[in-house]
């Protein structure tokens, strides 16, 4: 029981703090709206989902592996997110809604769970530590894998609604919104490179 109330901890707060997924689901709230950002969210879920199933399933191969794959993905993760930092803080209005179609959408949501520094090192974290020590039969593995793709889902989809209901706030002081959530980027950037 007690392993189970810290995987749920865990799961929220690695879910429901900044990131990647929350930044960018946000972002493109603010942009498109609730509903327009759904799919990326949505994405995102499935992404991180197909990546605790590889996680869990492999996860004595990759902690053997561990050191130089997290090095890959650590400098891989940053160089995405300046790279989207770079984009949201030189952006204008016209090339923004431009920068939102071209990203806001599922693929996009799931191809970024597999260079996610953030969501690789949780999922090796979460299923090594919590999952495959502790219940050995796989249908239970299974649905706790679900269970964390939901709870990470939720997170994003958490970060969405807040860019949607404070959209005209938002509106009203683009730049230095943007400039924020640049620098968000570029935290998370710092904190996952020399973590």
């Amino acid at each position: 029981m007690m392993s189970m109330l810290s995987l749920l901890v865990d799961a929220f707060v690695a879910s429901f703090t900044p990131g990647p997924n929350n930044i960018m689901s946000l972002y493109y709230a603010n942009k498109f709206g609730l509903r327009r950002t759904f799919r990326f969210c949505l994405g995102v879920g499935l992404g991180f989902f197909i990546l605790l199933i590889f996680a869990n399933y492999f996860s004595v191969a990759l902690n053997t592996a561990f050191p130089e794959v997290e090095l890959i993905m650590k400098l891989l993760g940053c160089l995405y997110l300046l790279y989207l930092a770079y984009k949201i803080i030189t952006s204008k209005l016209d090339e923004e809604q431009q920068f939102n179609n071209r990203y806001n959408n599922l693929m996009s949501g799931a191809m970024l769970q597999f260079i996610n520094p953030k969501a690789t090192i949780y999922a090796i974290t979460v299923t090594s530590t919590f999952v495959t020590p502790v219940y050995d039969n796989y249908l239970t593995q299974f649905i706790l894998v679900i269970l964390l793709a939901v709870i990470g889902f939720l997170g994003t989809y958490s970060w969405s609604l807040f860019g949607a209901l404070f959209k005209e706030l938002i509106a009203k002081y683009q730049t230095v919104f943007n400039i924020i959530m640049a620098m968000l980027l570029l935290y998370t950037a710092a904190t996952i490179l020399f973590h």
